[in-house]
């Protein structure tokens, strides 16, 4: 009487082996081919972007270009540039740029450009230089120099500058574009309903740092690539060809203002996506 009871137990036994037999092999076909093609057919990693802006703005003024970027696949890091000096500003970003693994696209705006110039040399991982609307600084050169070589610049006569003591001391200036100028001087392609906020929440920069000649810039070595704004009134037009030019970059022109990022975030990503399929 005890057998048929036996036969049950040994049977269910024998049922469960075969179920978690079944389940075991069924894992292995599906985890076997994904595993196998890690090392031949994933797609490969795209670099980041790193996005520098410049004075008289935050790393908002990305916003557009990020969104875009992002949407195409690209890891994009788009850190707060100080605007106190431009050693200093570059030896942050030199930081930054040394806890990104993997290749980098760096792009800047405006003073941004500078700022990059010169953190990217010695950085391994910078594979590209973008340079919207930006300075491309030859050694020893400033900002306030190069925007002066060539005619074109209003952006002096609308500047407030407001004093402040600099953390060795020294008394400087801060300088900020005066909001009832910001929408025609900076942004004047961009909704007026925009650049009011843009001109409140403006981050101003050093007359130091605009003044700061520029250390051994980095596009001598890394190709750089140029985004050449025809109607900005910060930067004049000549001076970004003259640069570009001089720094044997692919230039593009855009007719647009020195917001370029803000206007124009299409063509921004063009060119910083050109820049990225020359380094994968």
């Amino acid at each position: 009487m005890k057998r048929p009871s036996q036969h049950r137990r040994a049977r269910g036994r024998i049922s469960l082996l075969a179920t978690a037999g079944v389940a075991v092999a069924l894992l292995a076909v599906s985890v076997a081919p994904a595993s196998a093609g890690k090392g031949s057919s994933s797609p490969a990693r795209k670099p980041t972007v790193v996005l520098v802006h410049g004075a008289f703005a935050d790393s908002s003024s990305w916003n557009g270009v990020v969104k875009r970027l992002r949407r195409e696949g690209y890891p994009v890091v788009a850190p707060a540039n100080p605007l106190r000096g431009l050693s200093s500003d570059a030896a942050y970003l030199k930081e930054v740029l040394a806890d990104i693994d993997g290749p980098v696209v760096l792009a800047g705006h405006s003073y941004g450009g500078s700022v990059i110039s010169d953190a990217a040399q010695g950085a391994a991982n910078v594979k590209a230089l973008v340079y919207i609307a930006a300075f491309l600084p030859e050694k020893g050169e400033s900002a306030v120099e190069l925007s002066g070589r060539f005619p074109g610049s209003t952006l002096g006569e609308a500047l407030r500058p407001v004093p402040i003591t600099l953390p060795d001391g020294t008394q400087g200036a801060d300088l900020y574009i005066e909001q009832a100028n910001f929408h025609g001087q900076f942004a004047a392609d961009v909704p007026a309903s925009t650049t009011d906020v843009m001109a409140v929440t403006q981050r101003p920069v050093t007359s130091a740092a605009l003044e700061e000649g520029a250390s051994e810039p980095a596009w001598k070595t890394i190709p750089s690539w140029v985004l050449v704004a025809t109607a900005d009134l910060n930067i004049p037009p000549k001076a970004q060809v003259f640069m570009a030019e001089r720094a044997h970059a692919h230039i593009t022109e855009v007719r647009a203002s020195h917001a370029v990022s803000v206007s124009r975030p299409d063509d921004v990503v063009r060119v910083i996506e050109e820049a990225a399929r020359a380094v994968r």
